[in-house]
């Protein structure tokens, strides 16, 4: 018979939760195999949960998670049947990993199978049965194959029969049970709500690429709108030289002053003229 070590009831009860005696008496049932041990220990737990389940359990905690970032909160209400545990580490550690359980499984809405509403579970039915896959088959056997299906996607919905998110290779019914044996006391999953940022709000959906094409599209548009506002100065200069055609009307008034100095340039001419006139009629007399 193997030695049942300090070390190796440590390791165990690091692995299960379970209490040190417990552990002790499992691995001495299986002489010292530690995954052996844990299954005797599972399976306890399972014996002394059914034991227990019939016990009101009333008292408990409710306890709150908001995953990082804040875009998903829980909040779940785990009973136990005394106050005195309900303040034990252990119950307070299990509520809140009950609570992180619920965050990471999108798809459960129920505690357990027997909280599913009749109605829901004929429809999980009709649909599997309108399935091309079971299109041909007799109704006996379509009934055997649905039938598995169904039970398949009813635990799918179900917290209980989630694989537990910091062991795989036991069921959040199972990790409960555990602590059942282990603070000897009934402890049930009562409730839970799940909430999800913008859930239930009609989003309008958009195609990003689509979106930016148009953006494209629109500015390609205005660019030869844009030409024509450019090109409003540059006709507006034949305005601008008309100002500058004027000028010679003014210079034109300039030229006319030589026409009225013409008659001042006249009087000495007709004045030699006058002379030369005089001196010929003296010639004349003479």
């Amino acid at each position: 018979m193997a030695e049942i070590t300090a070390k190796l009831v440590s390791e165990l009860r690091q692995k299960t939760g379970a209490g040190m005696m417990d552990c002790k008496k499992a691995l001495t049932e299986n002489n010292g195999d530690i995954e052996k041990a844990t299954e005797w220990l599972r399976k306890k737990g399972i014996a002394s949960a059914e034991k227990k389940a019939g016990k009101t359990a009333a008292e408990g905690l409710v306890d709150s998670y908001i995953h990082t970032g804040g875009r998903i909160g829980v909040l779940v209400e785990v009973n136990c049947q005394t106050d005195f545990v309900a303040r034990n580490e252990s119950f307070k550690k299990l509520v809140q990993d009950i609570a992180k359980q619920v965050a990471a499984s999108s798809q459960v809405e129920y505690v357990k199978v027997a909280d599913i509403p009749a109605e829901i579970v004929e429809k999980e039915k009709a649909i599997e049965m309108g399935k091309d896959d079971l299109a041909g088959k007799p109704d006996s056997i379509k009934e055997k194959i649905v039938q598995g299906r169904i039970e398949k996607r009813l635990k799918e919905m179900c917290l209980l029969n989630q694989a537990y998110i910091r062991d795989q290779s036991i069921t959040v019914e199972e990790l409960v049970k555990q602590h059942i044996a282990q603070l000897g006391e009934n402890i049930q999953v009562r409730r839970f709500v799940r909430f999800v940022l913008g859930e239930g709000i009609e989003k309008e959906e958009t195609d990003f690429a689509a979106e930016v094409a148009a953006q494209m599209g629109a500015k390609q548009e205005a660019r030869p709108a844009e030409k024509p506002t450019a090109e409003e100065p540059v006709a507006e200069e034949p305005v601008a030289e008309e100002s500058v055609a004027e000028e010679p009307v003014a210079a034109a008034t300039v030229v006319e002053e030589p026409v009225a100095s013409e008659p001042v340039a006249e009087e000495p001419e007709r004045k030699e003229a006058k002379k030369e006139a005089k001196k010929d009629g003296k010639k004349k007399k003479k």
